[in-house]
């Protein structure tokens, strides 16, 4: 496992590219990592921790105006401006797919996709863009504590090519998921943020 700073993310962009499995911090935990797009390292790196192939995998875009132009280009308005209004923060939301983009990353659901914009180091929010989505998932081993400092990273180890060392990441706990392809907004996981705080914001 490669360990890299914010001030070289080159070798974990061409890691991404080249369809290997990364480590990256986030604003809640530590996450692994591969381009989204890359159907083979998707379902390869969900095969390594586990992951049923009808469980629903959210992506990760680096910045919002990226998740809109150039991951999911076809979001209806209503749903573009909800991801406005929500993200960046430490929240997954669930939202329209009318594209059937991502479609391995949806389960047994295509219609409905899951959309990460965490609130990143803008440098690796940048290289996210080049890529420009990932699928990420904790970077745990299952039923383990969520790793939250670069040390925990150890038992991911042989399945990851590059990490990057952000410290500690201030969450400690993994982002809510909420639902939006409904009249209300509903929690699916809780995390950070409140149901009243989402509502308010909406």
């Amino acid at each position: 496992m490669e360990r890299v700073t914010y001030e070289d993310l080159g070798p974990l962009v061409a890691a991404l590219q080249a369809g290997r499995t990364v480590a990256i911090p986030t604003d809640t935990v530590y996450g692994l990592a591969c381009a989204a797009h890359d159907r083979v390292a998707c379902e390869a790196l969900l095969r390594s921790k586990g992951r049923a192939s009808d469980q629903p995998t959210a992506i990760v875009a680096g910045t919002v105006a990226g998740a809109l132009d150039a991951v999911l280009p076809d979001l209806p308005e209503e749903a573009r401006e909800r991801v406005r209004r929500l993200l960046p923060g430490p929240l997954t939301l669930v939202l329209p797919n009318p594209g059937r983009r991502y479609q391995w990353l949806c389960g047994s659901h295509p219609e409905r996709i899951g959309l990460r914009v965490a609130e990143l180091d803008a440098r690796l929010a940048a290289a996210i863009d080049r890529v420009p989505a990932l699928l990420l998932t904790s970077a745990n081993a299952a039923g383990a504590p969520p790793a939250v400092a670069f040390a925990d990273l150890d038992p991911v180890a042989p399945i990851t090519a590059v990490a990057l060392d952000g410290g500690t990441c201030p969450g400690g706990v993994p982002s809510t998921v909420v639902d939006l392809t409904g009249d209300e907004p509903e929690i699916l996981r809780e995390g950070p943020a409140s149901l009243a705080e989402i509502r308010e914001r909406l």
